[in-house]
């Protein structure tokens, strides 16, 4: 069962078959086992409290690439043991069902967070079904999960942002440039084509973690910009050798 708030993404889920029907919130709650949630995270700190109001025994789960807010907003309420904490840590810069890949989580790690506050057997049924869709599970708390997200995922999505947006801006005097990108500069902004209504609340909830991130991305980039305007070939080159070092986590 589906509840999908745009009309074109109810007609293409039935279409592509990812649900059999599209029902109002309610009724789909009242009829489901698990109730899984795809929203923003600015929707779901609103939307969560409102369906735990309404479960009784179901499971429910969310998918957010922010979590303390969310677990705040559901920390005292009576069912909230029925709720599960889940980040799986894969996507495209797609959205809608049109973005539906099979297989796509095979071999990704999915996060469970803050699993303590959660009902055993509501634990127990997330990680069989993320298990069997070949993701490998990581435990975290909240609050750890935001830190580290905004290291490996979020500011990944600013760069790509910021560096299309300078590219952009440049091409409007020098229109070779996209004549001319190749497979290095597509991959690096990628990212920037990801949906606006999804990013910028994950910005803004996770903004105290983004901006320790970016503040260190700046001086960085401000490294660069120092040594190659004083012609620093051997500050240059550490700082590439530095960077090379990534090898050890991506291979």
């Amino acid at each position: 069962m589906g509840v999908e708030a745009s009309n074109q993404h109810a007609e293409q889920a039935l279409e592509y078959e990812l649900v059999d029907e599209i029902l109002p919130l309610n009724e789909a709650v009242a009829q489901a086992e698990v109730i899984v949630m795809a929203v923003p995270v600015n929707v779901q700190v609103n939307l969560l409290p409102q369906i735990l109001d309404m479960v009784t025994n179901q499971i429910v789960m969310d998918m957010g690439s922010t979590k303390s807010d969310v677990i705040e907003a559901v920390q005292h309420h009576p069912n909230r043991g029925r709720y599960v904490a889940t980040h799986p840590m894969w996507g495209t810069e797609y959205s809608g069902p049109k973005a539906a890949v099979r297989g796509a989580f095979e071999g990704k790690a999915v996060i469970l967070c803050n699993r303590k506050d959660s009902d055993a057997d509501a634990v127990e049924w997330v990680e069989n079904m993320y298990q069997k869709i070949g993701m490998r599970i990581v435990d975290m708390e909240a609050k750890a999960h935001d830190l580290h997200v905004a290291y490996v995922s979020h500011i990944s999505h600013i760069t790509s942002f910021a560096l299309a947006n300078t590219v952009l801006e440049k091409e409007k005097v020098e229109s070779a440039i996209f004549q001319i990108a190749s497979a290095g500069f597509e991959s690096t902004v990628r990212l920037a084509k990801s949906n606006p209504e999804m990013w910028v609340p994950i910005f803004l909830q996770n903004k105290v973690n983004i901006l320790d991130v970016l503040t260190e991305h700046i001086d960085q980039l401000t490294k660069f910009k120092d040594y190659i305007t004083n012609s620093d070939k051997e500050n240059l080159q550490s700082l590439i050798s530095d960077a090379n070092k990534i090898n050890r986590i991506i291979k």
